[in-house]
């Protein structure tokens, strides 16, 4: 670190720990009444916090049973449904439309032995199609726009001779008679590139397919599928409604946060109580989608890495959270054989009742201890609300922001004492602030280079300027005046160079020594300092209009500008620093500014200015000149403008009368 560096031993000191006095005080008295009051009513809930989590795993394990005996029925009545068509079924072997008068019988009765069936169906080798409906379902009669008294509707597709399948619809009343028949435009549908057909063909058993999302309904359902014994090239088909299911999960949870669902042999759950989950695990997936069972739901990715080995209770934790959770494998069922139900709850539904004992046991504990809180707290507001407004006054203060308020009241001594010290040091800085460019300051310390004494070597664009026979002016006026014209004129130059990036680093007499690049990096600090110039011009023309009218003699300004490697940095004695540029830079630029008179030019500008300002500004070329001090000749430009400006054209006298 640079010599005399503020906030080296800062580095050096331990971090302390700190917490608002309110805080503090709220804590030490909620402490000691805690620890009193806590102990007495502990034991009385854990007693209860277990009696209820046994409670609880006997529920579990009966919901659990009654999923499953649901499961046995619903898949063996649709199985056993499937195979007495698939067998005994004659008029199915033949496609339609031969015998449709007995396939039409066949499929109404099966319908109507089974409520949970969403449709029956026959698939044949010629792709011959003939499937019966229920229309209990909005979707369906929406779908197929049948009549009101029609309660059953029979679809039956055969190829024609074009390849294509006929559609015939029919629709039946209540009692199997018929309402209304359609002839349907021939469509592409073939059963026999059905999922349900291609697992069934000439095989032996039922094949069951799903859970899936049913195109109409919308409604989660699985297909159980099997070949028909007199010709394994037909397949009858039954899609079996799942609602009952999933409302039976959603309607039998345990507590509101109880989560109940079926994941097959691979552990993908298929089946949720959540709806909205179940829609979107069986919802069509894009090709590279993402596999939603247990991916997108953490709850069921938790579970999943927690359930019990086999059938049985454990414990989970997921997400700071403990469930209790039961696993049951489902044995009996063709539809969803091999799978295993999951049941979880969250052990603090489960022991909500415990809870209530335990909060009303801590009930007047509570009330003790927030009425000790409350009046800490009153005591550390009195304290705190004044030291906060001091604080607010000090960071003001470090960013030289003087809108502080100069009174801060407090009962406390010693806080008031500090609110009138802080007040005198607010004064002391404001006055100092007048006679420190503020605006350096701030960017310094943001860059880190006002770290004490020290320098380095850095691009930067130095820019002077001095006023035209200045000497004269102030022999022919009062010090009063001179300094009251100075000010003003001052006054534009500060504003123009902070518009533009810059920092005045000094006034020098009438002269004005500004820099870019530093503190703060500028990428267009060539160019920034080119506009200023040319922005200061602009601005003193209106400012010797005025003076001109009020018999004040004009100041004509000539600049100097040149880019190059300075030594920047802060300079001084150790308790007297100066933030400022030194080295042949800076040289170039104030001789530049004197050798306006030469060329009877306002602004000067070397050519390595010219390298980095590119076509945004406008110079006029001046040949070589030997500059006082430099070994080298350089090369001179006047600035004349800028490229989205009309050239700015200033009236010099000639150089022999300057």
């Amino acid at each position: 670190m640079a010599d005399g560096a503020p906030g080296g031993a800062a580095k050096t000191q331990r971090a302390v720990w700190t917490k608002p006095l309110r805080s503090l005080l709220g804590l030490a008295m909620a402490a000691l009444l805690i620890a009193v009051s806590g102990t007495l009513v502990g034991l009385d809930y854990w007693r209860a916090r277990d009696s209820a989590i046994i409670d609880a795993q006997a529920d579990m394990r009966a919901f659990s049973d009654r999923l499953v005996d649901r499961l046995g029925i619903l898949s063996g009545g649709t199985t056993a449904l499937v195979g007495f068509a698939a067998s005994i079924a004659n008029s199915l072997l033949v496609p339609p439309p031969e015998r449709m008068d007995d396939k039409i019988k066949l499929l109404r009765e099966i319908i109507a032995q089974s409520p949970h069936l969403d449709g029956i169906y026959a698939g044949y080798p010629d792709g011959s199609f003939i499937q019966a409906v229920d229309l209990k379902a909005p979707a369906w009669r929406k779908s197929l726009d049948a009549p009101d008294d029609a309660v059953i509707a029979v679809r039956a597709m055969q190829p024609d001779l074009a390849g294509l399948a006929s559609n015939r619809l029919i629709f039946l009343d209540k009692d199997g008679g018929q309402m209304l028949e359609r002839r349907l435009l021939p469509t592409g549908f073939d059963p026999r590139n059905r999922p349900w057909y291609r697992a069934a063909v000439n095989g032996k058993n039922p094949a069951s397919i799903g859970p899936y999302n049913m195109a109409t309904t919308g409604a989660p359902g699985m297909t159980i599928s099997e070949a028909h014994r007199g010709n394994g090239g037909i397949v009858i088909g039954a899609d079996i409604d799942l609602g009952t299911i999933t409302e039976f999960l959603a309607r039998e949870r345990l507590t509101t946060g109880t989560v109940a669902f079926i994941m097959n042999a691979s552990g993908k759950p298929i089946i949720h109580s959540d709806k909205a989950l179940m829609n979107r695990m069986l919802a069509p997936k894009e090709k590279g989608d993402r596999d939603i069972g247990g991916t997108v739901d953490p709850l069921v990715s938790g579970l999943k890495a927690n359930l019990p080995k086999g059938d049985g209770v454990g414990f989970a934790e997921i997400d700071g959270r403990t469930y209790v959770v039961m696993s049951t494998s489902v044995k009996s069922a063709l539809l969803l054989a091999g799978h295993r139900t999951v049941v979880a709850a969250p052990l603090d539904e489960l022991t909500e009742k415990a809870n209530r004992y335990l909060y009303q046991g801590l009930a007047i504990s509570g009330a003790i201890v927030l009425l000790g809180l409350l009046g800490a707290l009153f005591l550390a507001r009195l304290v705190t609300q004044s030291l906060s407004q001091l604080t607010a006054n000090a960071n003001r203060l470090q960013d030289l922001d003087f809108t502080a308020p100069k009174q801060v009241s407090s009962h406390v001594t010693e806080i008031s004492t500090l609110g009138r010290a802080m007040n005198r040091a607010r004064d002391a800085i404001f006055t100092f602030a007048l006679y420190v460019p503020k605006e350096l300051v701030r960017k310094g310390i943001e860059s880190g280079q006002f770290a004490g004494r020290g320098a380095r070597r850095q691009e930067v664009t130095a820019w002077f300027t001095d006023i035209y026979d200045f000497t004269t002016l102030s022999e022919q006026r009062t010090p009063e005046e001179v300094v009251a014209l100075l000010s003003d004129y001052f006054d534009i130059f500060n504003e123009t160079v902070s518009e533009h990036g810059g920092e005045i680093i000094q006034f020098l007499g009438d002269s004005v020594f500004a820099m870019w690049n530093a503190p703060m990096t500028d990428e267009h600090h060539a160019e920034n300092a080119c506009r200023c110039a040319l922005a200061v011009e602009r601005k003193l023309t209106i400012f010797n209009a005025d003076l001109k009218a009020r018999g004040l003699p004009e100041l004509r300004t000539r600049f100097g500008i040149h880019t190059g490697t300075a030594v920047v940095g802060s300079v001084g004695a150790r308790d007297r620093l100066q933030y400022t540029a030194m080295g042949d830079t800076v040289n170039v630029a104030s001789r530049l500014e004197g050798m306006n008179k030469v060329y009877g030019t306002a602004i000067l500008a070397s050519s390595a200015v010219v390298a980095l300002c590119g076509d945004a500004i406008d110079f006029r070329p001046l040949g070589e000149a030997q500059v006082k001090g430099r070994a080298t000749a350089l090369q001179l430009f006047e600035v004349i403008g800028e490229k989205n400006r009309a050239p700015l054209l200033v009236d010099c006298p000639p150089a022999a009368a300057i």
